[in-house]
């Protein structure tokens, strides 16, 4: 597993890249050697947060932890990343060909996974996309009081995603073309 570590407001010194690709690279027996993971360090006050992102063919595995501490965070990311890995597995093996990403020790090995795991559709709902903009999309979606909202764009007639972060700000997602 290969590593592309950044800093954003912090100076990432070897100690650090070589803390995180210790600490990171246990992960490693989960993918192929080729695969690369994209680490962001960020500070903002007292917080140290970092960002762990590896694109798979078919999905990509995130995630963001923030505390006072580089090492916590480092933990606390690492748990999250192993969480998720493990939560795709069942999904992978149904699908070996999307899993081409991953080393096939992970696939073969054994599964040691609850059955009370199992996602279950509880709730469906159907509405009518009204053409609007981002803007009016989270202003929508803020009265809702959700998290996400899809709509269609005005402009480009797609269906899109948006959706409140962490730090009180909104992100879009649009569809490729």
């Amino acid at each position: 597993m290969k590593f592309n570590i950044t800093g954003r407001n912090i100076n990432v010194g070897d100690k650090t890249e070589e803390l995180i690709v210790k600490k990171l690279g246990k992960l490693g027996k989960f993918f192929k050697e080729d695969t690369v993971a994209n680490v962001t360090l960020s500070t903002q006050k007292d917080d140290i947060t970092i960002e762990v992102t590896i694109p798979t063919k078919g999905t990509i595995i995130r995630a963001e932890e923030r505390s006072t501490d580089l090492q916590v965070s480092l933990d606390l990311v690492e748990e999250v990343l192993e969480r998720q890995i493990r939560r795709h597995r069942t999904r992978l093996i149904d699908r070996t060909q999307s899993a081409e990403s991953f080393s096939s020790l992970f696939v073969e090995e054994e599964e040691t996974y609850d059955d009370d795991a199992e996602i279950r559709i509880e709730k469906v709902k159907k509405f009518d996309f009204k053409p609007m903009s981002p803007e009016e999309a989270c202003m929508q979606m803020d009265l809702l009081g959700h998290n996400f909202f899809v709509f269609k764009d005005a402009e480009t007639n797609e269906t899109c995603v948006v959706y409140k972060r962490k730090n009180n700000s909104y992100g879009l997602i649009e569809p490729e073309e």
